[in-house]
């Protein structure tokens, strides 16, 4: 225990400490909502990479769907990796940090205003962010809580509150710049700690190759394999396509995130893109992979401690199951390493939530002519009703980790993947089509709330999000466009020329 601790009270001082550092960047609200426009490569792409990944994909997911779909249950993160990093600093990079600085807007909500030239628009918006980041704030909160209880003994409500006022803390202190030095040093530790913990459950199996053999023999009577066997350990395990639709949810997701793509307004430099998009995904690839890989096993752990009082499995007990048997010492890396991942992610989540509605809502609405420094302490005011929702919410969860992600992600970038995509790329798109994009998304995720016409919250977020990429341009194409005057205003920072040396362009002959 004491080694344990240890471990946390070092990593909570060395939080606090970054926040106090951080301070001095945080004065004005460029500053505080994004580092002042300039933060470097390694910083924004680990900032990007543990907003994505926090306790829901370790706890929640990689045990849910790794009991489900078994050892092809890596390929989420292999997706994650490759359409929720790679292609998501490919594809939107660039183009976002461009047209966002040439419409001087901070956030996506104030993006879609200026954009489309339309205020309704963006106070919608605002409110969507704000209403949406609430249920995924909560289930971190939920799966982080349970680690701690497994590794603690701490009742679960201790833990939610403890870590509800340190986010506060460093995030008040520092604002963006305190996040993202905070999260390159996260990130690190997430990378040291699942190898470390992959090799310690794998040896605990007799190694790799004799766990594959366990789980190969799970018998093919289980209803979920449907009488195939050895489905656990087959390429695309028992259920292809519901887990076709998981890769869709939590890798296309992230384009219509604001936690993720507000990341892109902050970059510094064109050397910030290419580097980031080769650190993001290679630091994807290792965390995201490596916990689902990890949750692929976990029917070799099976054990009545998993399962609840009505019979049914408890997936957010399987990992902490899996990693109980671990030596102090892991377990107290463990600890370390979803804490990272999970503060990272509360720590965006929050600032996102709370610029959201001062700058997007507040600002101009109810506040006339406010200077930076009141906008800022508003901001951290919000920060403070924010983290008190959620752990409202968390106190008493209504449902798994996975489900609530499913229903933030899925009305979120149901929303905001297809305006955002097609207002960087596409001079046709219409303000009716983003409406149309917004009431599509949360509409297909909140009815499916009530009336389950689609079994998965997961599969409701999924086809959520395509339904906006269809949506979108065939409501384009039918409503009135914006001025072309103005349009072609907006697109022109794309044709600025600019001045680099020949190590990044070569001239034509």
């Amino acid at each position: 225990m004491m080694i344990k601790l240890i471990l946390l009270v070092a990593f909570f001082l060395v939080m606090i400490a970054v926040g106090i550092y951080s301070r001095r960047h945080a004065m004005s609200v460029d500053g505080f909502v994004l580092g002042g426009r300039s933060v470097g490569p390694w910083l924004t792409a680990f900032a990007y990479g543990t907003s994505y990944f926090s306790a829901v994909v370790f706890v929640g997911y990689a045990g849910q769907f790794g009991w489900k779909y078994g050892i092809a249950s890596t390929w989420i993160g292999l997706g994650n990796a490759i359409i929720g990093s790679l292609m998501a600093w490919v594809v939107l990079g660039r183009r976002t940090k461009v047209m966002s600085q040439h419409l001087n807007s901070r956030t996506m909500p104030d993006f879609f205003g200026a954009r489309f030239g339309s205020k309704p628009l963006k106070i919608a918006a605002s409110a969507i962010v704000f209403i949406f980041l609430v249920p995924y704030t909560a289930s971190i909160y939920n799966g982080l809580s349970r680690l701690f209880e497994m590794a603690f003994h701490v009742p679960y409500h201790y833990c939610v509150i403890a870590m509800a006022v340190f986010t506060g803390v460093y995030v008040i202190l520092g604002g963006y710049m305190a996040t993202a030095i905070n999260d390159f040093i996260q990130g690190i530790i997430m990378l040291i700690g699942i190898i470390a913990v992959i090799g310690a459950v794998l040896s605990g199996q007799g190694g790799f190759l004799e766990a594959v053999r366990k789980m190969a023999e799970i018998p093919s009577d289980v209803p979920v394999t449907m009488g195939q066997p050895g489905a656990f350990t087959s390429f695309f395990g028992p259920d292809p396509l519901n887990l076709l639709g998981v890769v869709i949810l939590t890798s296309l997701g992230t384009w219509g995130l604001p936690q993720m793509v507000g990341k892109f307004y902050a970059i510094k430099d064109e050397k910030s893109i290419n580097t980031g998009t080769v650190i993001s995904t290679l630091f994807a690839v290792v965390i995201s992979g490596g916990c689902y890989f990890l949750g692929g096993f976990g029917r070799l752990f099976d054990d009545p401690a998993i399962y609840g009082e009505d019979g049914a499995v408890v997936y957010d007990s399987i990992v902490p199951h899996m990693l109980s048997s671990l030596s102090d010492i892991l377990i107290g890396i463990v600890v370390v390493l979803v804490l990272s991942a999970s503060m990272s992610t509360l720590a965006s989540l929050v600032l996102t939530s709370s610029s959201t509605l001062t700058l997007d809502f507040l600002k101009d609405n109810v506040l006339k002519k406010v200077e930076d420094k009141k906008l800022v302490r508003i901001m951290q005011a919000l920060i403070v009703f924010f983290i008190a929702i959620s752990v409202i919410i968390a106190l008493d969860p209504p449902t798994f980790i996975a489900q609530l992600m499913g229903i933030s992600w899925g009305a979120l970038a149901g929303a905001f993947l297809a305006p955002l995509l097609y207002g960087l790329y596409w001079k046709g798109t219409t303000t009716a089509s983003v409406w149309a994009s917004f009431i599509t998304g949360v509409g297909i995720t909140v009815s499916n709330m009530f009336l389950k016409y689609i079994e998965s919250p997961i599969n409701a977020g999924a086809i959520a999000m395509v339904a906006g990429l269809i949506v979108v341009p065939a409501v384009s194409v039918l409503t009135p466009k914006l001025s072309r005057d103005k349009v072609d205003g907006i697109f022109a920072c794309y044709e600025e020329k600019v001045t680099i040396t020949k190590k990044r362009s070569l001239e034509a002959n």
